[in-house]
């Protein structure tokens, strides 16, 4: 199995410490609001990620910890504590408010299939901890005491950026409204390990320490809840790719100088859900929920289909067209599975084998779901017996969790107790669900035929392939135009992540940008809806890469889109 170490740049073969027992760490949420389907995808991936581990013979112990005080509003330590504002925003208690959302967390996770990890601990039940690593930095010189605020000393270390290189310039304080610089820090990258006084008095939730009553700053309770309950060796740490710095980078820095040595093998971090005004953000009050998802008629394992059609470390663009198509394609395969005849034969171990190879390939390959999803078509056209195939259909739902098998028996069941009288037609969508027009059309067509009446029988015909035609052009044209605007969300997204969080080194960025964008933008030159991009292959130059990247998917986005074909004009006695 290969993994990509967000910390090497690299994809890299999976070791673990202890075979065993895979040791997995993932950052929870803060739960001062609703998650946004933009941090479940975090969680969906993370969960596959567990359950594929599982499927593959480790034994599995994943931990996550529950924010419930210290985050601050900036992801630093600047800003409002966002347990405190949620609590004001609802007139209820911080405990109170982490209560309700802790719940609304796992309750969405379960309409997800997402697993609940083995161990999930709030923050404020681990107070102990934090005050002895802390103890420790301070004695053997990592750490400092101003202005009654413990910090971290990050010039003490060799290499304090471990998933970018930032300059000097990019570490501005002020440039974020309403943030105001710290005077108390001896380098502008410290970062508090303990809070006793800061700029808003009323913090609700506090406890004696060594260093007076306050609180632990943010980046201190992943390093404590991980080593109380998976120790000094780490496999693998997973959270959304906004974690990486400052969160994940201050971790490294206290864990690995309190204990000493090297702590975390290998990390793992989800890229963006983008919407059309760019990345997903509670700080914008702008989000979606999994409860929004449903109200509108969505099944929440749609949503898990659409998450898992796209590469985690790709970023994926949300918009209600995209998760229709999810939502169609979700039922297809419901549909399609429902056709299998249970106990049709007996296991064709086989078939298992070589198709079992298929799916191991695309999750062992950096958990390349997308792969896996397509591995589920290979399974319904593999040849060999219907129990086969759900044999090894519900095997590789223990992965994906979209719940195949259980859901296309009721499909069958519903079908069966539906079934037409003879001679009658019942026509059902791919999807699953009943067309009255399309009844209509071929009852009429049987009808005609049935009376020899062939003339009018493919005048139906024709009618039916014409709107059929004119209907498929017009999607085509939508589509185009979808894909167009996902270009340029995408560009403009990567850029913004590029420089919020600098992952990866210059080259290997534009590298990135250069390879995804012109593959998208030349496939529409293949189809004649534009013309194929030229882009330089210097990478050194970023700004100029971008601009031209721009300028480029703007004119993708200026060419014509196809438009349908008129329907011929018929001359009928009956109009369908």
């Amino acid at each position: 199995m290969y993994l990509y170490n967000s910390a090497t740049h690299k994809k890299e073969e999976f070791i673990p410490n202890d075979p065993k027992l895979v040791k997995m760490y993932t950052c929870g949420p803060t739960v001062y609001h609703f998650a946004h389907i933009g941090n479940l995808r975090s969680y969906i991936m993370e969960d596959v990620l567990e359950k594929y581990l599982r499927y593959a013979g480790y034994p599995v112990k994943r931990v996550m910890n529950i924010t419930d005080v210290g985050h601050l509003t900036s992801d630093a330590d600047e800003g409002e504590d966002k347990m405190l504002k949620g609590a004001r925003r609802e007139h209820k208690t911080v405990m109170e408010i982490a209560k309700f959302y802790t719940d609304a967390f796992f309750d969405d996770c379960r309409k997800l299939n997402i697993k609940r990890p083995d161990v999930v601990q709030p923050a404020t039940g681990c107070i102990d901890e934090y005050i002895k690593i802390i103890t420790k930095l301070l004695d053997t010189g990592y750490a400092y005491i101003e202005g009654g605020n413990v910090y971290f000393d990050t010039s003490k270390l060799e290499k304090y950026y471990i998933f970018n290189e930032h300059k000097e310039e990019d570490l501005a304080v002020g440039v974020r409204e309403g943030v105001e610089e710290d005077t108390n820090k001896r380098n502008k990258n410290d970062f508090v390990l303990w809070f006793t006084k800061s700029k808003f008095e009323d913090q609700a939730l506090k406890w004696d320490s060594p260093w007076g009553v306050g609180y632990p700053g943010w980046h201190i309770e992943c390093s404590g809840i991980s080593l109380k309950y998976l120790g000094e060796d780490l496999d693998i740490h997973c959270g959304g790719i906004d974690n990486a710095f400052p969160h994940h980078t201050n971790e490294i820095a206290q864990s690995e100088s309190y204990i000493g040595h090297h702590w975390c093998n290998y990390w793992m971090h989800v890229m963006h859900l983008n919407t059309a005004s760019g990345k997903m953000s509670k700080s914008k009050g702008e989000f979606l929920t999994v409860s929004l998802l449903e109200q509108k008629g969505y099944d929440p394992l749609c949503y898990r289909l659409f998450c898992l059609q796209s590469h985690y470390r790709r970023n994926l663009v949300f918009s209600w067209e995209n998760l229709d198509n999810a939502a169609g394609t979700y039922q297809k395969l419901l549909t399609k599975i429902a056709a299998l005849k249970p106990g049709d034969g007996e296991i064709d171990e086989a078939a298992v084998t070589a198709l079992r190879e298929k799916f191991n390939a695309a999750l062992g390959n950096d958990l390349n779901t997308s792969l896996a999803i397509t591995a589920l078509y290979d399974v319904l056209k593999y040849k060999t017996n219907d129990a086969t195939k759900l044999f090894v259909l519900d095997d590789f739902d223990k992965v994906l969790s979209l719940d195949l098998c259980s859901k296309a028996a009721e499909i069958r069941k519903r079908n069966a107790a539906e079934k037409p009288a003879a001679g009658a037609y019942s026509i059902f969508c791919e999807d699953g669900s009943d067309d009255p027009a399309v009844t209509a059309q071929i009852q009429a067509r049987y009808d005609a035929k049935k009376a020899k009446n062939f003339a009018e029988a493919d005048r139906i015909r024709r009618v039916t392939e014409a709107k059929a035609e004119a209907e498929a052009m017009e999607k085509a044209g939508e589509g185009i135009a979808n894909q167009r605007k996902a270009i340029a969300i995408g560009i403009k997204d990567s850029l913004e992540t590029i420089q919020e969080t600098g992952v990866g080194n210059a080259e290997a960025n534009q590298l990135f940008m250069f390879t995804q964008w012109t593959e998208m933008m030349n496939e529409f030159a293949k189809s004649g809806r534009a013309s194929t991009v030229v882009l330089p292959t210097d990478f050194t130059q970023s700004a100029g890469m971008f601009e031209q990247l721009l300028a480029a998917s703007q004119a993708v986005d200026a060419a014509p889109v196809p438009q349908a074909p008129p329907v011929p004009p018929v001359n009928s006695r009956l109009d369908v």
